[in-house]
Parts: structure tokens; C-alpha cells; sequence
């Protein structure tokens, strides 16, 4: 690694496999009040082909092309590997100003992070996107990295499938909150619970769109502190217990 050197902004390329999505407003406002002796130091990939790609610093390299500024110190990194500079990327912005979801999410699959590899490997499966909400389509990415995270992705595979099963192939069937009581419950008592019995009485309790608005409506009830996702995922969570136990005995019912 080279530690303070002075490169030609020119010089310098942006891979997006590698980096998130540069926002144009925002590098605006950087440029607007940028100081040349405060930018600090642009963090660069050298590769084999001696192009110089930026790892961290992306938008004060935009306002530095939009200010005119023609000169920037680096810190050059030499012999990384595409997934290398993908983590480095992931590492320096954790430390720091930290990406948005989605984009933590595909620089994170360009570093093949196993997080994100396994709940990739889980949505193809199922034939969606992750990123926004549609048919096909996932929206919540916090909520769905957090299901694989804390149960696996087994589990995470398990929750598309009694949610399809339970609401059909629609954009509300992919809701974050329900999905995330869903991810919940089976991650809690996945060993003693039918997935197909489970989609059948959450189909019974009512449709996506009903359950969407008992959890809105239940956890705007508990009061503003308990409005937040969290919150509204163990609302979810707890209606899937209601409906599982609903006509089940005492002694084979799930207690909250």
C-alpha cells in the first residue's frame, strides 16, 4: 500500500460491482463547500491493469470533477482482488458513513460475504428480486439479511414458501412485516410446526392485505415508542401464534 500519494482525479474510475450508487445531489453539496486541504484521503484500488479504482470516496472524487479540482491524495492499494476491494469497500463505510441496504447488499454479493451470498442464493430460488416490492420482488432488505442472519438460510427459504403458500405471488405477500414474523416464528419453532398447516391458518386469519393492516394497527395501538419495524415484525409474530393455536388444545398451543 502506497500512503498519501497525489493522483490525477482523472485518473481515477469508479467500478460499480464494487462501490454504491452515487448520488449526484449529494456530491453537489460536497462541492459546493469543499476545502482542498480537507478532503482527506481517496482510497484506490491499483489493479493489474494500472487503472486506478476508487474503493472509498466516490463522492468527494465527483465534487472534485465538479469544484475542478484536478489533484487528490490516495491511498493506493495494489494486488486486490475484485471481492477484496468489494470488502474493504464494505469494511472502511461500516467505520463510517454507512451504505444504504440494498447497496451494502450487492457490493456485499460482489465480495461474496456469505450474508448476502446465502439469502441471493434463497430469493433465485424463489424466483425474486431484492430491492423493491412487486410480484416479484422483495422491498424490505434489512428485514430479510436479518431473517438469514439470526436463523439461517434455511429458514429464510422456509419463509417464502408458507408465505406464497399462504397469500399467493403478489407484492403484499412480500411485506417486510410480515415476512419478518413469519422468518419469527419458524426461526423460534421451525422443529415443531407444519409449514403447510402454518400457511393454511394464516390464510384463514385472513389475506396479505389484513394482515398488514392488524399489524399496523396493533402496534400504532401500543403507543409511538413501539411503531418502529421492530415493533411491527413482533406484532407479526405474535398474531402467527394466535392463528397457530387458534383450536388447538391448551397443551399443544405456543405460548408468546
Amino acid at each position: 500500500m502506497d500512503y498519501g500519494i497525489e493522483v490525477a482525479v482523472s485518473d481515477l474510475r469508479i467500478d460499480p460491482q464494487a462501490q454504491r450508487t452515487l448520488h449526484e445531489a449529494r456530491a453537489q453539496r460536497i462541492a459546493e463547500h469543499i476545502v482542498p486541504e480537507a478532503i482527506g484521503l481517496i482510497m484506490v484500488s491499483q489493479r493489474d491493469d494500472c487503472q486506478k479504482y476508487i474503493v472509498d470516496g466516490q463522492h468527494r472524487y465527483r465534487a472534485c470533477q465538479l469544484a475542478g479540482i484536478t489533484t487528490v491524495k490516495a491511498e493506493i492499494h495494489h494486488g486486490l482482488t475484485l471481492d477484496q476491494e468489494a470488502i474493504l469497500f464494505l469494511i472502511k463505510n461500516r467505520e463510517s458513513h454507512k451504505p444504504k441496504p440494498i447497496d451494502e447488499y450487492h457490493v456485499g454479493l460482489t465480495g461474496g460475504v456469505p450474508l448476502f451470498v446465502d439469502t441471493d442464493q434463497v430469493l433465485r430460488k424463489h424466483g425474486l428480486t431484492l430491492g423493491s416490492t412487486s410480484t416479484n420482488g422483495v422491498g424490505a432488505v434489512s428485514g430479510v439479511l436479518r431473517i438469514t442472519e439470526r436463523y439461517g438460510a434455511e429458514v429464510f427459504d422456509r419463509t417464502l414458501t408458507v408465505a406464497q403458500a399462504a397469500f399467493g405471488r403478489s407484492p403484499e405477500t412480500w411485506d417486510g412485516m410480515i415476512l419478518g414474523g413469519i422468518g419469527q416464528f419458524l426461526g423460534r419453532w421451525g422443529n415443531i410446526v407444519d409449514d403447510k398447516e402454518l400457511a393454511r391458518k394464516m390464510l384463514a386469519a385472513g389475506t396479505a392485505d389484513k394482515w398488514r393492516a392488524e399489524i399496523l394497527s396493533r402496534s400504532s395501538r401500543n403507543g409511538f415508542n413501539n411503531s418502529g419495524t421492530g415493533s411491527r415484525v413482533t406484532t407479526a409474530y405474535r398474531l402467527i401464534i394466535t392463528a397457530w393455536n387458534k383450536g388447538r388444545r391448551a397443551a399443544n398451543q405456543i405460548a408468546e
